[in-house]
């Protein structure tokens, strides 16, 4: 059973963080409106778009993003206080040990990284795909055509080349595809221009050629127009920027499963993502660890000093965690290994400042 010092800990513990994460939100939103009112203005945005649409789903993406930060300050904020109050001293010098100490503030942290992995994974993907909807209509444009002269991989064995595409008029030009079977090129499809329809899910070749080859020879087939289907899809040929921002967690399993099949690489971006997804929530976990055995000990400068020291801390997962994606996403490293080493460091960091608590 809890006893009144744990209710008073995980009160604390929880109040902080969201008396702390509010005034920030408050003031963020403050600060974005200031920077993007010429937008609205000039774009005519609905008052009940930019409070429901945009800044409404706006909160829960801001608080997963600084959850880990805030976790952190709200932990060492009060358990300091605790420490130069001498408190800490009173509890562990009443027989209670720093592992039972440790107890509501890993009840607290557990409600915290559940909070964190449902945000991350179920409900930002949702309100995200309202908030994008209004920031690609009002704010920026969130898709780019990509560079000409397109190379890709539609599925193993197949390629497709396009010259240009207007992701606006769904056109693409000098479009032309191969199929191979090993090293030998078995169908070719060559157009002057391919257009989506939208509504049948179908392209249209315009000045078309197509030639097969097989243990019978050549067979040449031309036209000038044809309604045909294929694995190729209008979103491989622009750039949607951070789409994965609005897949959730099956989704985004889904995408990973797909551009391997195409043997792309862009499954790195996403597989990335999927596993900052569940690595986080364990952050919460042990930078809770690190901020309660940090700041138990009371020491000279007091607040100041733990806030301090946490604050760098914080900020050095994050940097770790900003450069092990990047060696992911444009190098060799694992994924999983990427997202997963900013807290395997910093759970040698927390066992390292457990044993030297106070006892």
């Amino acid at each position: 059973m809890l006893k009144i010092i744990d209710k008073y800990i995980i009160r604390k513990f929880l109040g902080t963080f969201f008396y702390a994460i509010t005034l920030l939100i408050l003031i963020v939103i403050i600060f974005d409106i200031s920077e993007n009112i010429d937008s609205f203005i000039e774009k005519e945005a609905p008052l009940n778009a930019i409070i429901f649409d945009y800044y409404l789903n706006f909160i829960p993406y801001f608080i997963n993003l600084f959850i880990y930060l805030f976790t952190f300050i709200s932990v060492i904020f009060f358990t300091s206080k605790l420490a130069s109050n001498t408190e800490i001293i009173a509890i562990l010098s009443s027989g209670v040990s720093f592992r039972r100490l440790l107890l509501p503030y890993m009840i607290s942290a557990m409600f915290l990284a559940i909070l964190s992995f449902y945000l991350g994974n179920f409900l930002i993907p949702k309100t995200n795909e309202v908030r994008r909807v209004f920031k690609n209509n009002y704010m920026e444009s969130l898709t780019k055509d990509k560079s000409k002269n397109l190379h890709l991989q539609v599925s193993p064995g197949t390629f497709a080349f396009v010259e240009s595409y207007n992701s606006k008029k769904q056109t693409g030009f000098r479009f032309s595809i191969e199929k191979y079977e090993g090293q030998n090129l078995v169908y070719k499809l060559m157009a002057d221009r391919i257009h989506l329809d939208t509504v049948n899910s179908t392209w249209t070749l315009k000045n078309y050629f197509i030639r097969r080859i097989d243990s019978t020879g050549h067979r040449i087939v031309k036209g000038q127009e044809l309604d045909t289907t294929f694995s190729l899809k209008p979103e491989d040929l622009y750039k949607i920027k951070e789409e994965f921002e609005e897949m959730d967690y099956f989704e985004l399993n889904e995408q990973i499963i797909a551009e391997k099949q195409k043997g792309s690489q862009a499954y790195k971006k996403f597989e990335v993502e999927k596993n900052k997804r569940t690595s986080g929530p364990v952050a919460i976990i042990i930078l809770t660890v690190i901020g309660v055995s940090l700041s138990s000990r009371k020491v000279r400068g007091g607040i100041g000093m733990h806030l301090g020291l946490g604050i760098a801390l914080t900020f050095s997962y994050i940097l770790l965690m900003q450069v092990s994606t990047v060696f992911s996403t444009f190098g060799s490293l694992s994924p999983l290994i990427a997202s997963w080493i900013p807290n395997i460091v910093f759970t040698f960091i927390a066992i390292y400042l457990l044993i030297k608590a106070p006892k």
